[in-house]
């Protein structure tokens, strides 16, 4: 694979690692992608949640949100370190943790993850649509209009993603301006309009509901965990670490906490936005002056196209991942298709979006952890190797890679990661499914994920330390087992 072709407007790299010669990234790229990956009206009505629902007062939302994205996106901006470490996608450098066999199955997991976040990207851009449309014309939705937006929404995103990495980021740059300037004029709107003394005067939740508020906000920014490292792979091996996390703390801290604290703020002049279970845009229309709900809905459609464009990215390295033997372009088009098709149901059946939405941030969360606390073990271990990934062998399913262990399986991560999911499943509530330890303080105070992590750590570094396959052939002699490159397989 030449340089050129893979700094072209359309990126052909699929999930092989980046030659050192080809990492001109730059930290600073990382702040746009990361202000963009948060830009949802979605976190709109989480924040007017954290008030009804929790019955928060403003302080605590405010420090709920700060709190929240810290914590979130510090786990992402320290595992991303190993993006530029190894130069491939995360779910390609987690072979290096669990086995090359061993990975499809925490790999498994992510990517049904993904199709449901996905998923619910799209149903919330598609509501955005029909909300501009009601507004400007006075358009009321209609089953045929319902599949139209979704559609157009879909394959917007699916284009999008397709370009790669240049081309997001691109977009992430402009799109940032623009919401930015909006989210201003929204805020300057609220400032002067909303009734301050009775926000204020509002009594204060306890303590048990702002930690459950921080793990709800959180969950969305840990489904990114397993992500960060696809964007750092294009960075230099001398890229700052602690730029790194930086980065990607204050680019998504920038659009998270002021958009919770107006999601709150809101919430006080019309307690019924976080009850609209069917539709979670409408309300936007009740609370500002089309002229400016409108271009303020416009630009935020932009940003969720962004949101599942980036989702959508990763997902098709996840895809060749765990072995569908397709360009990452095309790999993408799986995702598509999931993310139409479940985004129908919703629409069209699922009467009740906000409470699936939270249920399935929920249980993404506890699953997403379970593979947080051993990937960052694994990675806490490698900072002390010489050759911290190596490229082949992780391009190498068979005998020969260095990441074989036990028959493809490195026992220690399995068994971390599968007591680690199982027990922060115990400790999981949500609509559909109750464990039996939701009555305990850790899962009445919705602590459920951070159990999680914590037990996959202790449990993989309490067990002893992996050995490395001692590779004497090259990993490339064998070649039935070597991951083909996207040119290879067309």
């Amino acid at each position: 694979m030449s340089a050129l072709e893979t700094e072209g407007a359309v990126e052909t790299r699929g999930i092989e690692p980046v030659p050192d010669n080809e990492r001109r990234g730059r930290v600073r790229e990382l702040f746009p992608t990361w202000v963009a990956a948060n830009i949802s009206v979605l976190l709109l009505t989480m924040g007017a949640s954290l008030v009804v629902n929790n019955g928060l007062n403003f302080w605590q939302v405010l420090l709920v949100a700060a709190v929240a994205s810290a914590v979130a996106f510090g786990m992402v901006g320290v595992l991303s370190v190993s993006g530029k470490w190894g130069g491939a996608p995360g779910a390609m450098l987690s072979r290096a943790a669990f086995g090359v066999r061993g990975n499809y199955f925490p790999g498994a997991i992510l990517w049904v993850a993904r199709f449901g976040w996905e998923t619910i990207n799209a149903v919330t851009g598609a509501f955005a649509v029909l909300t501009v449309l009601k507004l400007l014309f006075g358009i009321e939705s209609n089953n045929v209009l319902v599949v139209v937006t979704l559609l157009a929404f879909v394959a917007v995103t699916y284009l999008v993603s397709g370009l790669g990495r240049k081309a997001l980021n691109v977009c992430n740059t402009y799109s940032t301006y623009l919401f930015g300037l909006f989210s201003i004029m929204v805020l300057v709107y609220l400032v002067a309009t909303m009734d301050w003394g009775a926000i204020f005067a509002k009594e204060p939740g306890t303590t048990a509901m702002v930690i459950a508020g921080i793990g709800t906000i959180a969950a969305g920014g840990i489904s990114w965990v397993p992500t960060g490292p696809d964007f750092a792979r294009y960075l230099p091996h001398s890229a700052s670490g602690r730029k790194i996390v930086g980065a990607t703390v204050s680019g998504a801290a920038l659009v998270l906490v002021p958009m919770v604290l107006m999601g709150g703020v809101m919430a006080v002049s019309d307690p019924k936005l976080a009850g609209r279970n069917t539709d979670p845009m409408s309300f936007l229309g009740h609370i500002l002056p089309g002229w400016l709900a409108v271009p303020y809905l416009i630009t935020a459609l932009v940003g969720m196209v962004l949101i599942n464009s980036l989702s959508m990215y990763s997902a098709g390295f996840t895809a060749q991942t765990m072995g569908v033997k397709l360009p990452r372009a095309l790999a993408v088009s799986v995702n598509a298709v999931i993310s139409l098709v479940g985004g129908l149901f919703m629409m069209l059946v699922a009467k009740d979006f906000i409470g699936q939405f939270i249920a399935f941030l929920t249980l993404l969360a506890v699953s997403f952890s379970a593979w947080i606390g051993v990937y960052g073990i694994d990675m806490a271990r490698r900072r002390k190797m010489a050759v911290r990934y190596d490229g082949d062998s992780l391009m190498n399913t068979g005998r020969t890679s260095r990441y074989w262990y036990v028959g493809g399986f490195c026992w220690q991560a399995m068994t971390a990661w599968a007591v680690a999911l199982a027990a922060g499943l115990c400790f999981t509530k949500v609509q559909w499914f109750t464990g039996p330890l939701t009555t305990t303080w850790i899962g009445e105070n919705g602590l459920g994920w951070a159990a999680t992590i914590l037990i996959a750590a202790v449990v993989f570094a309490a067990l002893p330390t992996p050995k490395e396959t001692a590779t004497a052939v090259p990993a490339v002699a064998d070649e039935a087992a070597r991951e083909p490159r996207p040119a290879e397989v067309g």
